[in-house]
C-alpha cells in the first residue's frame, strides 16, 4: 500500500502541479499512485486562520509522507507552507521536495530555508520520478533517521536511466 500524501504548496501560483499530480492519479495511462491527504479529511470551515491550521494539522496527522511543491515563491510563504513544514518535521513525516524548475538536487536559491537541513529527497516535478520517490523515499529516510543522518539527498543518474527520464 502507497503511504499517504500531504501536498504543501504555493496555492496562488502553484496550484496547476498539485492539480496535474491529481490527474496523474486518474489516469490509467500514468504509473502514479498517489493517496492525497487532502482527500481524507475535508474541510470546508476557511474562517479564521486557527480554524484552518486545525484541519491542516488533521491531514497532516493522517499522512505519511510531506511532498513540497517548489516554486520561486515558496520559500517566502510563512504562514501556512512554512507551518505546515513545521509541523511535519515534528511529526517525523518522511519529506520529498519536488523542484517545478526541472533540478534533480537541492535547489538552494528557492528551497525554504527550514528544509535546507532536513532529511528530504529533492527531486524535479515527474510523475515517474515523483512517484518513484513516494514509493522508496520513505523506508530510506527512516533507516537514514534511525543513523542520525540528516541533509538534502537526491538520486543518482542511474535512478533517472531506469524510469526513462
Amino acid at each position: 500500500m502507497n503511504p499517504t500524501c500531504y501536498v504543501c504548496f504555493d496555492g496562488d501560483n502553484d496550484i496547476r502541479y498539485y492539480r496535474l499530480m491529481q490527474a496523474w492519479d486518474q489516469n490509467e495511462k500514468f504509473d502514479f499512485t498517489f493517496v492525497n491527504a487532502h482527500d481524507i479529511t475535508q474541510s470546508r470551515d476557511t474562517s479564521t486562520e486557527e480554524t484552518i491550521k486545525r484541519s491542516l494539522r488533521t491531514r497532516l496527522k493522517a499522512s505519511d509522507v510531506l511532498i513540497v511543491l517548489v516554486g520561486e515563491n515558496t520559500r517566502n510563504l510563512y504562514k501556512f507552507v512554512r507551518w505546515e513544514i513545521e509541523v511535519a518535521i515534528e511529526m517525523g513525516l518522511s519529506i520529498i521536495v519536488v523542484n517545478l524548475d526541472g533540478k534533480r538536487s537541492i535547489n538552494s536559491t528557492l528551497c525554504p530555508p527550514i528544509l535546507r537541513d532536513e532529511l528530504a529527497i529533492h527531486v524535479p516535478f515527474s510523475h515517474k520520478i515523483i512517484d518513484y520517490a513516494i514509493k522508496n523515499w520513505p523506508s530510506n529516510a527512516r533507516i537514514y533517521k534511525v543513523e542520525g543522518k540528516t541533509g538534502p539527498y537526491y538520486y543518482n543518474n542511474s535512478v533517472y536511466i531506469s524510469l526513462g527520464l
